[in-house]
């Protein structure tokens, strides 16, 4: 059974009139790199804040690391967060500044420092190491506080629109700095860009009006392990009795909306490139004007599904 490193239990969080959340009741598989869903007001914040120890759940508990709430005596180190709104000291230079924050950790001198010199490196920063912050960019200003939360050995690391500002360059190596962190630590990342969520996280949570909507693995929710997805040219509709065969137990369904032809398989009994073996064949030698083929649906597909089942 994969163990948890956070666990949301029947949480509550009221703020006067308005719920925040409301019975969220979730996992975040230790070692993942997870994704947080959800619109705006829909309680990533508050489910961040709850579990970083910041604010008290009205009911319910948040239990880190499988044994208790998140206590920042005990646990200091082993938790880090990076509020969406966060700032750095405008005067201060972030060599100087990762190195305190380290020595705010626990970490001795010379260790904070060369942790500083390491995490500047792999954000791409070294050469503005004594740079006054006010004279940064607000995307290096981000990346200063993304190489923050790495200081040290955290756990647990929980990220609050992480790319936001930076320019597309910087997004490209800040997704390869995350992935390359997988499994050295649990990182969940609260986003609006589903595009950036699908290409660095393993696992989702889609949470709405404070609960959570569905969760799993990504490659579960978006269905790449049994649904391959064939865009055709707009105005062409295949013959789905043509195209089928009783022998390949494969499940076709046409949607004329998108110009996509979906086939789900039995992924136990039959691999993907064997799927497209059969069928690719078929709908060639039936003259479809075939522009693409993809695994599973789009994450944004899938969550604007269950957004919109959720408001309903």
């Amino acid at each position: 059974m994969t163990k948890s490193a956070i666990s949301w239990r029947g949480v509550v969080k009221r703020f006067g009139g308005m719920t925040a959340l409301d019975r969220l009741s979730v996992d975040v598989p230790a070692g993942s790199i997870c994704g947080l869903v959800g619109s705006n007001g829909a309680g990533k914040t508050t489910a961040f804040s709850v579990a970083a120890g910041l604010t008290r759940p009205d009911e319910g508990e948040v239990i880190v690391f499988g044994r208790r709430p998140f206590d920042p005596v005990a646990d200091a180190g082993r938790l880090t967060l990076l509020p969406q709104d966060s700032e750095l000291p405008r005067d201060s230079r972030p060599r100087d500044l990762l190195a305190f924050y380290g020595a705010l950790q626990g970490l001795d001198r010379r260790t904070a420092v060369r942790e500083a010199d390491r995490l500047l490196e792999l954000v791409h920063l070294s050469d503005r190491a004594h740079s006054p912050v006010r004279t940064l960019s607000h995307g290096m200003r981000k990346r200063i506080m993304i190489a923050q939360c790495f200081l040290g050995a955290p756990e647990v690391v929980l990220l609050d629109e992480p790319l936001s500002g930076l320019d597309p360059r910087e997004v490209a190596r800040m997704r390869e700095f995350l992935i390359d962190q997988r499994r050295r630590r649990t990182i969940v990342i609260s986003s609006h860009n589903l595009h950036e969520i699908e290409l660095v996280c393993d696992h989702v949570i889609f949470i709405e009006h404070g609960r959570a909507v569905q969760s799993g693995p990504i490659e579960t929710l978006t269905g790449r392990r049994d649904l391959l997805v064939y865009e055709l040219v707009s105005g062409y509709e295949p013959d789905l009795a043509a195209l089928a065969s009783p022998d390949d137990a494969l499940e076709l369904a046409w949607n004329p909306a998108t110009g996509e032809l979906s086939c789900r398989f039995d992924a136990d009994q039959t691999a993907p490139d064997e799927v497209n073996r059969r069928l690719l064949p078929r709908l060639l030698a039936a003259g479809a004007p075939l522009l693409a083929v993809r695994r599973g649906d789009r994450l944004e597909e899938r969550y604007l599904t269950l957004a919109g089942s959720s408001a309903s």
